[in-house]
């Protein structure tokens, strides 16, 4: 792993182009004493203003995607479907908001306390296996959305491969409907903690009173 204090120079690079490169990191978070390690398989990428239908920042700058806006290395962490944390890492030059969103992983540290927050987990390899899951297992919320992820004073650190993974699959993002929902941006490795694709559910029509 490479070991820095500032996000390299690629991560400013087009997002679609370095996802893949985020295969085989590893994001560790250390809180309360308790350090958990998931080494990244799956992996979706995000653009930009007016550029990305399926990204938070296709409609500009708000309140909740703010940290998308900002300098590559950080963490960005929202909150969805009402009880979910996903975490991602932003990349791009600053005011682009690309991001590459962390869609599951194995967990290689930590592996007790992992399951401590993850009790429904079948398996071990269901820990991290979805963004939820992996947020989750790692203890992260939005208290650590903006997180300078190669800080060695951050208490959730991203440690990049030397050499990425090999890419299995490259397919349309889980969950993405509308404009952005044909778009190949989803990158996977050949490993079990690789989540399930799921298309964007259909919303069913409302009917008139």
């Amino acid at each position: 792993m490479q070991a820095t204090t500032r996000a390299p120079r690629w991560m400013s690079e087009p997002v679609a182009a370095i996802a893949p490169r985020f295969l085989g990191s590893v994001l560790r978070s250390n809180l309360g004493g308790e350090i958990v390690a998931v080494r990244i398989t799956e992996v979706e990428a995000y653009a930009g203003e007016g550029e990305d239908p399926g990204s938070h920042a296709f409609r500009g700058r708000g309140k909740r995607n703010a940290t998308m806006f900002g300098p590559p290395g950080r963490a960005y962490i929202y909150f969805t479907y009402g009880m979910h944390w996903c975490s991602n890492v932003v990349t791009g030059p600053e005011g682009s908001a690309s991001a590459v969103l962390l869609r599951a992983g194995e967990v290689i540290e930590g592996v007790e306390a992992a399951r401590e927050r993850r009790p429904s987990a079948r398996a071990d390899r269901d820990l991290a296996r979805g963004p939820a899951r992996l947020s989750l297992a790692l203890g992260l919320t939005g208290e650590y959305d903006g997180c300078a992820l190669f800080d060695p004073a951050s208490p959730v650190r991203l440690a990049l491969p030397q050499r990425p993974l090999a890419v299995h699959a490259v397919t349309p993002r889980t969950g993405v409907g509308g404009a952005g929902a044909a778009t190949a941006w989803r990158f996977i490795c050949d490993h079990p903690t690789v989540s399930p694709y799921r298309a964007a559910a259909r919303r069913r029509p409302t009917r008139s009173p």
